[in-house]
């Protein structure tokens, strides 16, 4: 999601930053089909570095991080550091009272969306998901976005570190029942077991455990269980639950710090950059660090797991500013500002159409056999991909050109 008012293509990129634009683009570039393509080189050639990049490509089954890992809290990231400019704009033309608003109605309606693309009212109730990764980017919007308002930057970092620390202690401290059945032993809880229904879960055990970070069965996920209705996304539980969303925030709020550093007037560009740098290096370690004891782990968003994925976002940020916007590099990234610009509209549009589908369209069937047969297994899997991105990336140049851009 992007908060700053978008310029007309070819104008002056003085009134936003193209590097946040790019980045956000980038992020992007991998959701709407450029996995496939590493995915189909894989399977063309099984040698070189192709099959490591593959399996960075996919994301880690429950404790690690791989790259897909990063791509999720990388654009809640980049929501921070977004909304710095765009309400410190607002706050400062019509007041914090506006600004306040506007955060509110972009977060419901966000919220909304979220719904809208995890099925709507397609399915009866209680099969209707309300919390995905639209509704946890429409939280953390709103969240990060009112304590923005009210805060300054001493108590933006008091909250973040709250939430951070606040979320170890409950899952490390805090006693829950072992909701498995007792023949389960030490298994995990999620649709790949066979648990696809709380009712399946000795939810009325009286063996309370803690310290527990197995895959459904620890107490983000016992949260789900409980008390979040409708459909889960693993069965019981879900990897974008209630209590989860918490340190999710504190990752948006880790790219306030980032658009705080940015939009200051007191800080050469050469020493912003050194900063995010710096910060994110520190970040990964310390986040691994601390992983030691609260494993870093994607869809139960551990405090170890903000501090890895922040850390890489800020150094991917101090990447791209220092290219795009300091060393004025801009004509590589002309994609991916593409993108960025349009990237809800791109995202509901994956989800609604599905570029890989249309891909199939276009080179599927005889296509693909043929040139499976003809030049290499797995290279028509390659083309499909490609046609794919590249109807996916026209869409965003079009919108681009055009002007047209999603705002909620």
């Amino acid at each position: 999601m992007s908060d700053e008012k978008p310029t007309a293509p070819g104008a002056s990129v003085s009134q936003r930053l193209m590097s946040l634009d790019a980045l956000r683009g980038f992020d992007m570039f991998w959701i709407i089909g450029a996995e496939d393509l590493f995915h189909g080189l894989d399977k063309i050639s099984h040698t070189g570095v192709i099959p490591i990049l593959a399996e960075q490509l996919d994301h880690e089954d429950w404790e690690g991080f791989r790259f897909y890992d990063l791509i999720f809290p990388l654009f809640v990231f980049i929501v921070g550091a977004s909304l710095v400019f765009s309400l410190s704009r607002t706050i400062e033309t019509v007041g914090r009272s506006a600004a306040v608003r506007r955060v509110i109605w972009r977060g419901v309606m966000l919220f909304l969306i979220g719904i809208f693309y995890s099925g709507g009212f397609s399915h009866d109730w209680p099969n209707i998901r309300l919390m995905g990764v639209l509704n946890r980017i429409a939280l953390c919007y709103l969240f990060a976005g009112l304590f923005f308002c009210f805060f300054r930057l001493k108590g933006l970092l008091a909250v973040c570190v709250a939430l951070l620390v606040g979320y170890w202690a409950l899952l490390t401290f805090v006693p829950f029942p072992d909701v498995r059945p007792l023949p389960c032993g030490f298994q995990s809880i999620c649709k790949e077991t066979g648990f696809t229904n709380a009712a399946q879960l000795n939810l009325t055990s009286t063996n309370l455990i803690s310290r527990v970070y197995i895959k459904g069965v620890n107490l983000a996920n016992y949260t789900d269980q409980k008390y979040l209705p409708g459909m889960k996304w693993d069965g019981t539980w879900d990897p974008e639950g209630i209590l989860s969303t918490l340190p999710a925030i504190g990752t948006c709020l880790l790219g306030v710090f980032a658009g705080l550093l940015l939009r200051s007037k007191n800080i050469s560009d050469t020493q912003k950059v050194r900063c995010l740098l710096v910060a994110g290096l520190a970040g990964v370690l310390l986040g691994h660090l601390w992983g030691l004891q609260f494993p870093v782990i994607k869809k139960i968003w551990t405090s170890s797991y903000v501090l890895v994925a922040g850390g890489y976002s800020a150094l991917l940020l101090g990447c791209f500013y220092l290219v795009v916007d300091v060393w004025k590099c801009q004509q590589w990234c002309q994609p991916f500002v593409w993108i960025g610009m349009n990237s809800i509209t791109v995202y509901l549009a994956n989800n609604i159409v599905s570029f890989d589908r249309l891909g199939l369209r276009f080179a599927g069937g005889d296509v693909k056999r043929f040139l499976d047969n003809s030049v290499a297994p797995g290279f028509g899997e390659l083309v499909v991909a490609l046609v794919g991105l590249a109807l996916g990336i026209w869409l965003c140049r079009f919108l681009y050109r055009k002007k047209i851009f999603l705002r909620l």
